[in-house]
């Protein structure tokens, strides 16, 4: 029997954010079993806490979506600190956990609400004309403001569009994306007009993971921030709005002010109990 939690994550409101499935002291799984249990959550991810095999990590925390076990992800990576924190885990930084993952050492910041530290980009810069032009097909788009590489482990290739309005009407062809080599995880991202509550909306869309549209992403968040703040197309620090288009009312804030940016949200705990495994 292993503590089961359940996370809905970007949000402080239920059915509202992202949900995660968090398994607890999961050392004594296998990754054929870890694998099964994605599949069988159908999240786009779940998570596996075990213990830290580096100096400095309070645990170690592997991910899976339905398909593929992946280095990093954001919205996983403030559900399951909630979830350790939830089970009684206290911190050795009175700042926060450490977690250790495939991107290596992870910094958690706990206060109002959880932030992440972003790990360094692995991928960044153009894309390539030919794949732009892939992307922007399947996408259905043809006013790209700008386009980059953010990728810090799913693969994340970004997009600029000129607004709010356009992001919120795409109709992708996800089919097209997904037979694409960069079509496997595509973010989108469009400024909404002055004065709004918040200064962006992003959607994310990876159907090689076994997802559609993923409801609100951290990681792509940490890219997009990585890349649009250095450009000069966001400020700061700023609050993305996403989900929108699945009903689902997520908000990232971001923070780059001096050193890291730092990816916070709101978490809500909305199942617990015990996985029979």
């Amino acid at each position: 029997m292993h503590r089961f939690t359940q996370v809905d994550v970007f949000t402080d409101e239920l059915f509202a954010g992202n949900p995660v499935a968090v398994v607890h002291d999961a050392d004594d799984l296998t990754d054929r079993q870890m694998a099964a249990i994605a599949s069988w959550t159908n999240l786009s991810e779940t998570t596996f806490l075990l213990r830290p095999t580096q100096r400095g990590a309070d645990y170690r925390l592997r991910i899976f979506t339905p398909r593929r076990e992946l280095p990093f992800a954001g919205h996983p990576t403030l559900g399951s600190a909630r979830a350790w924190l939830e089970a009684g885990g206290i911190p050795d930084d009175g700042d926060g956990p450490v977690q250790e993952c495939g991107a290596g050492l992870v910094r958690v910041r706990a206060g109002a609400r959880l932030s992440f530290a972003a790990p360094p980009l692995v991928r960044s810069g153009p894309v390539d004309q030919a794949d732009l032009e892939a992307l922007t097909a399947g996408l259905g788009v043809d006013d790209v403001v700008d386009a980059a590489w953010v990728d810090n482990g799913p693969g994340w290739v970004a997009l600029l569009l000129p607004d709010a309005a356009t992001v919120l009407a795409l109709e992708p062809d996800l089919r097209a994306l997904a037979e694409h080599e960069l079509g496997h995880a595509v973010g989108v991202v469009g400024p909404h007009p002055a004065g709004s509550d918040v200064a962006f909306e992003v959607r994310a869309f990876v159907p090689a993971m076994g997802v559609g549209e993923d409801p609100v992403t951290g990681s792509l968040n940490a890219g997009l921030a990585q890349w649009l703040v250095p450009a000069g197309h966001a400020p700061s620090s700023y609050v993305a709005a996403q989900g929108t288009a699945l009903r689902r009312r997520g908000r990232v804030h971001i923070e780059h002010v001096d050193g890291p940016v730092w990816v916070g949200g709101d978490t809500v705990v909305g199942v617990s109990g015990t996985l029979a495994v």
